[in-house]
């Protein structure tokens, strides 16, 4: 099923339109994360507002609550969280690589995982052919996910576009292991299209989902395999390295031997120069929880790439500055508030500043 055209090229770079049945998205794009039904501190309409017409669920958090089932009944998850525009929902694989290893931030600094909040009970039991055993961290008890519960999951949400299920391998990862990942997900991602065809569900867009690690003969074999499997769309997962240069040459790699006609969307990216890079690389749609999870943390996004792209609001500075996040921003918070005003916000804990960050971001 075709669902994406080209506009124009320029380079590896390009624009197009990705079609679903709720909305056609102009590319490239960012979509920001809905996990849990939501998009955090913001309602559907002033997500709408900013000119998104795509977020993305996560199907790992919904299955455990409220449950995908619970959805259906209720109207699907477009009714459920009053979104009119297109759903995309992860598969629930990063969350099997966060709960066995850590964020990959944690890896790499070397620091161990934290065993507070809703990773407190979170553990995986075991990564088998089948699928994986694990605990819930909502409760401790028991779930087992394997590449027809998640399709099941997708389905029962009714997203209009699907992640194929499978093992994001860690950035400490060895070859030989990171070898035998990549495998097992290609053999999901032919149990996931099995299930499309025995359930009657080839009419939703399904992308698969290239791995590989760092090493480049199994992310071009990954590219390959998923290329030639009867997909709407790829996505670039796992591990892509420790500096930004080593993941430019990873995306580089992949999408060097990916199709033109094919959507690309690149799992997890979501800083303003990792967009730019990219971009430039022939990548088209986006995702991340980096600008709400500043937003909780009072920093805002800023046009200072000296800065990381962002200012702490938080900080002394900001406390007398009478002026916007930043000069000439249409959003509603650069509008009508200074930096002072959400310093103060943020400082005492308010979920408005959260709000006007996060909006801005």
């Amino acid at each position: 099923m075709s669902i994406f055209s080209i506009d124009r090229i320029d380079g590896r770079a390009r624009t197009g339109i990705v079609t679903t049945p709720h909305s056609e998205v102009e590319t490239p794009a960012f979509i920001p994360l809905a996990s849990r039904g939501t998009v955090k501190s913001m309602l559907a309409e002033e997500v709408k507002a900013l000119g998104y017409r795509m977020v993305l669920g996560n199907a790992y958090h919904l299955f455990l609550s409220p449950g995908h089932e619970h959805i259906k009944s209720l109207g699907g998850l477009h009714r459920f969280m009053q979104w009119d525009g297109a759903l995309i929902t992860d598969s629930g694989g990063f969350q099997i690589f966060s709960m066995g290893h850590g964020r990959v931030a944690d890896e790499i600094k070397g620091r161990a995982r934290e065993s507070v909040g809703e990773e407190r009970q979170a553990a995986i039991l075991s990564i088998e052919e089948e699928g994986v055993r694990f605990r819930s961290y909502m409760d401790g008890s028991e779930r087992f996910v394997s590449p027809e519960v998640s399709m099941d999951v997708q389905a029962a949400l009714g997203t209009d576009i699907v992640l194929a299920f499978d093992e994001c391998t860690p950035f400490h990862a060895g070859r030989d292991y990171t070898a035998q990942s990549m495998e097992r997900t290609h053999r999901w991602l032919d149990r996931c299209i099995d299930w499309r065809k025995k359930n009657g569900d080839e009419d939703r867009a399904l992308f698969g989902i290239v791995q590989g690690g760092v090493y480049r003969d199994l992310r071009d074999a990954s590219a390959e395999k998923v290329s030639s499997a009867p997909v709407s769309g790829i996505a670039i997962g796992g591990s892509l390295g420790k500096e930004k240069e080593q993941i430019y040459e990873v995306v580089d790699w992949v999408t060097a031997k990916l199709p033109d006609n094919l959507p690309r969307h690149l799992l997890g990216i979501g800083e303003v120069d990792d967009l730019l890079a990219t971009v430039a690389l022939g990548v088209d749609l986006f995702d991340c929880a980096m600008p709400t999870r500043l937003g909780r943390h009072g920093m805002a996004l800023v046009a200072d790439p000296n800065g990381r792209w962002r200012i702490d609001l938080r900080k002394a500075p900001a406390r007398d500055q009478d002026m916007p996040m930043i000069d000439g921003c249409a959003c509603a918070a650069c509008n009508n508030y200074s930096r002072a005003y959400i310093h103060y916000l943020v400082r005492s804990s308010e979920i408005t500043g959260v709000r006007l960050v996060t909006t801005h971001n």
